[in-house]
């Protein structure tokens, strides 16, 4: 077909270096003139280039090549420590201290060209309407049924089955799991978590008064045995562990993981949390099964968000409590948790219209794209002794550049208004003295986060011991 033959001739240009890296490419009109073809057919072999990751669609700018010919397998990645697991105190947090000059390196999330804000607004005045005279009425504490049923029908093709019933709607993934964690432990228990892990995680739990027991981490997940052995020796409550796509290593636990989880859940009768918050940000076509596939017993608490894959300010999450449905409704009804009724009745319209589906479509493809080319930054740009996550979802790398003084690296990252998170801020241990995490949900072409990226090279350069 003309359009595969077009894709190909810019592919060997890309290749070739003729087209170069985060350039735009000349708009549609041109394009078609160019080479005497149809829109359609100009259209087709963009979108196509799209498909398979050399061009990146940037909303109301055009088509920017979105990378090289870029081979990760000769990437190396970061250390996986090995080390015994034991019983620590994570920090409890200081109070909020908001930063002077957000940066788009810091906090997981995206630019707002990303959020379908249009489609959006236009569910919100379908369920103004809606919700009429039950405007006086207060939200449902399980959260609007209208909501509940559209997750059901929306995760039904994945293969992943529940009813409305099972599902309470929540402020947020973390308001989930943290109503979770009162329901299941208590002060002074242990929760076992992965390692590292995302330090809100951490810093809940520190503000919660539980100890926590670091697993380590493995090339397809965690290290199932130590955890077994915690179970066994009743060192642990519960479990608390982001399935796929950890946050900050990028990692996804293996689909027999996730199985053995469960199961090691039934057999030793400790509940796993499950944080599935970066599920539908796969870059693959077909997505994983949430570790509560196999729950069998309902140990499993699974729990998510529209924070990572809608907004931010969406603060609207769920939790399939499984047996401990009946206490989780309690421990909500006991502090009024119920969610704001316009927000639920807004996203179940962007659900059930097919928007939301669209939209992570989208969304996962220019993730993919930008998480290639910040691979492909750090490769030409920062020391030769730097290993970089490879990521199969979500919107975060992990990186390691030996002797690296990340403690110094974050002060100065401070006074040059650039926020970062360290490696001691995803573990009660000192085990990560090298590694950093980054935010890949801003476009790579933003001068802005050019500026960002190369003041960070320099400071990685400074705060490297042989270079001190």
């Amino acid at each position: 077909m003309r359009y595969i033959k077009l894709a190909e001739q810019c592919i060997k240009q890309i290749e070739e270096g003729q087209l170069a890296l985060h350039s735009k490419m000349p708009s549609l009109r041109r394009f078609k003139h160019q080479h005497n073809v149809s829109m359609t057919t100009a259209l087709n072999c963009y979108q196509h280039l799209e498909s398979l990751g050399w061009l990146i669609a940037k909303p109301q700018s055009g088509y920017y090549v979105a990378q090289k010919s870029l081979l990760t397998d000769n990437i190396e990645s970061p250390t996986l420590v090995s080390f015994q697991s034991s019983i620590t105190d994570p920090k409890v947090p200081k109070l909020y201290n908001p930063f002077i000059d957000p940066c788009p390196l810091g906090i997981a999330r995206y630019d707002l060209d990303l959020i379908p804000v249009d489609k959006l607004q236009q569910s919100f005045k379908r369920a103004m309407k809606q919700q009429g005279k039950q405007i006086s009425h207060y939200p449902n504490p399980q959260g609007e049924l209208v909501l509940r049923a559209s997750l059901t029908e929306h995760f039904k093709p994945l293969g992943f089955h529940f009813s409305a019933q099972e599902c309470v709607i929540t402020h947020g993934c973390l308001d989930a799991i943290r109503t979770a964690i009162e329901i299941t432990t208590q002060v002074g228990d242990a929760v076992a978590i992965s390692s590292p892990c995302f330090n809100g995680l951490l810093e809940l739990l520190g503000a919660m008064g539980r100890r926590v027991v670091e697993i380590p981490s493995v090339d397809k997940g965690i290290d199932l045995d130590q955890l077994q052995n915690q179970m066994q020796l009743g060192l642990i409550k519960a479990g608390l562990f982001c399935t796929s796509h950890m946050n900050p290593q990028g990692l996804s636990m293996s689909a027999l993981q996730k199985q053995r989880l469960a199961e090691l859940a039934t057999q030793y009768k400790i509940p796993i949390i499950e944080d599935d918050v970066y599920l539908e940000l796969d870059y693959q076509v077909i997505l994983p099964l949430p570790a509560k596939h196999w729950d069998r017993e309902g140990y499993i608490l699974w729990c998510g968000s529209f924070s990572k894959t809608i907004a931010a300010g969406y603060r609207l999450g769920w939790c399939l409590p499984g047996r401990y449905l009946h206490a989780y409704l309690q421990s909500r009804l006991m502090s009024y948790q119920g969610v704001t009724s316009s927000l639920q009745l807004a996203i179940s319209d962007f659900i059930r219209r097919g928007d939301y589906t669209k939209h992570l479509k989208k969304i996962r493809l220019h993730i993919h794209q930008q998480s290639l080319q910040f691979i492909s930054y750090f490769q030409e740009n920062s020391p030769a002794n730097c290993k970089i996550s490879k990521p199969s979802g979500g919107f975060v790398l992990w990186i390691e550049v030996a002797d690296l003084n990340t403690i110094k690296l974050k002060e100065l990252a401070l006074k040059n208004r650039l926020d970062i998170r360290i490696g001691e801020d995803f573990s009660t241990l000192a085990l990560y003295p090298h590694c950093f995490r980054l935010n890949i949900g801003f476009s790579i072409t933003s001068p802005q986060v050019e500026l960002k990226l190369k003041t960070l090279i320099q400071l990685i350069k400074v705060c490297t011991k042989k270079q001190k």
